[in-house]
């Protein structure tokens, strides 16, 4: 690699796991119980992962009767939380059996921890009803941890929540508090970008990528023996004359030239746009990511890219996942379902309505948006009402993706058929869900986790488009 590449592409990053889920069997003798840890789990963590109880390695885990309590109240409805609220359920009548679920029972025949649910949520001690006020659940939770405390003084007793004021609540107490951290990306900050900026690159492989369009990677590496290519990797390739943008192509073994181009009346405006672009409307790669503060044109390009492409799909989908203002449900809006859901869809509307304004409405290119959207062709929905489908011939945009958890990303990216392709936009560090933040949100988990693969391709935008003063209001305020 020429000595001046600067990327941050190069960063190994892994997700971050809880350190019990992570750590290497051992061939040494089991641990005694003194040694083993108790982890409290409170209701967050198992809303976010049913499979949590699991995820602790030979560690015992205790479930206060108060989360049961709470997730009896969660279970019932169609959203991820419902879902995973009756899976925990069903899971832990599943393990105990015809156990009595007060005493401790192997979570799988010796190889892991056991777990047991934890009855009284009185202080037995020190009261957290009493210091913080009674009658709130998560005091009760906090009793459960400060029970068992007393009632097993040999042990570590740790409380695991995604709660961020639970948290503090507990190391008040003097509680060992943490979050739940399988699945999280261990730093951000280098989370893989998608592309690379080489500076000095050699000026005569510059010219032979400007006259062939495509340069065998054996002859950069010849050059460069440190070169480091990534499956649909982007490149801004910079020498003493010119310069150039480039990817690799996997399937054909090169470094080919990418040149800027109109999709539906949307031109790049930088090079971030242009490989956004070229991921959007490459035909080999069915999952694009693109990430980027707000103004970096995440959405107006995925649309502007399928609406480009909707000859070679039946449907192109535009949802996002419902996010309401202080987390009530949306049936506390007035109106009848779609009166309800247009406030949170009006983002993707306004960017379909400037891609329309690109066009004279007496043009063909403005006419076909609106056929589209009268046949469903194009068809803008909240995301829940998409679930437990199969998706074939579809382009599938979904919007905000930071909002959702790794498993949500999961199960809609498993819902693909045939000719499917999937665009996840958002801005990992705009969280607008509870117990959710940039390391543990399933746009960070997919992007570290797919980052690589022969299908998926990845841009971080950074540059801000949408005009002066918004640009002005990223950088200052």
């Amino acid at each position: 690699m020429p000595a001046k590449a600067t990327s941050k592409s190069n960063a190994k990053t892994k997700a971050a796991t809880s350190k019990p889920a992570t750590r290497k069997k051992s061939t040494a003798p089991k641990k005694t119980t003194k040694e083993r840890k108790i982890f409290v789990l409170d209701t967050s963590v198992i809303l976010y992962d049913h499979n949590s109880i699991m995820n602790f390695d030979e560690h015992d885990v205790a479930i206060p009767i108060t989360v049961l309590e709470e997730l009896d109240e969660f279970k019932k409805g169609s959203d991820t939380k419902n879902y995973e609220a009756r899976q925990f359920i069903r899971l832990l009548d599943r393990k105990a059996g015809e156990q009595n679920i007060n005493d401790w029972i192997s979570l799988n025949g010796g190889t892991k921890g056991s777990f047991k649910v934890v009855m009284e949520t009185r202080g037995q001690g020190e009261d957290a009803q009493r210091i913080f006020g009674a009658g709130k659940n998560d005091h009760k939770i906090l009793n459960a941890a400060l029970n068992i405390e007393l009632a097993e003084p040999k042990r570590k007793v740790i409380l695991v929540t995604k709660d961020i004021n639970l948290r503090l609540k507990a190391k008040a107490l003097n509680i060992t508090a943490e979050d739940y951290e399988t699945g999280k990306i261990k730093d951000v900050e280098s989370l893989y970008t998608g592309k690379t900026n080489i500076e000095d690159f050699d000026q005569d492989l510059i010219d032979e990528l400007y006259k062939k369009k495509s340069l065998a990677i054996e002859k950069v590496e010849k050059k460069y023996p440190s070169f480091e290519k990534l499956n649909n990797h982007f490149y801004i390739l910079k020498a003493s004359k010119s310069s150039t943008l480039s990817f690799y192509n996997a399937n054909l073994e090169s470094l080919d030239q990418l040149e800027k181009k109109s999709y539906y009346g949307i031109k790049p405006r930088n090079a971030e746009q242009t490989f956004a672009l070229h991921a959007i409307s490459n035909p080999d790669v069915k999952l694009v990511t693109l990430s980027g503060v707000a103004g970096t044109g995440k959405t107006l390009l995925a649309l502007a890219g399928a609406l480009e492409q909707r000859r070679e799909f039946k449907q192109i989908y535009l949802a996002r996942p419902i996010v309401p203002l202080s987390n009530k449900d949306i049936g506390y809006l007035p109106g009848d379902m779609k009166a309800k859901i247009n406030p949170y869809m009006q983002p993707l509307w306004d960017n379909l309505k400037f891609i329309k304004n690109q066009f004279k409405e007496q043009d063909k290119e403005y006419k076909q948006i609106d056929e589209m959207v009268n046949s469903e062709k194009l068809l803008v929905t909240p995301l829940a009402y998409i679930r437990g489908r199969s998706l074939s011939n579809v382009i599938f945009i979904v919007d905000e993706a930071q909002n959702l958890t790794p498993h949500e990303v999961k199960t809609i990216i498993t819902r693909a058929g045939e000719n499917a392709k999937f665009i996840f936009t958002g801005d990992v560090n705009q969280i607008d869900t509870p117990y959710l933040d940039e390391q543990s949100n399933g746009l960070s988990y997919l992007i570290d986790k797919i980052k690589g693969n022969k299908l998926f391709a990845h841009v971080l935008l950074e540059k801000g488009e949408r005009s002066e003063l918004a640009n002005l209001a990223n950088e200052l305020l």
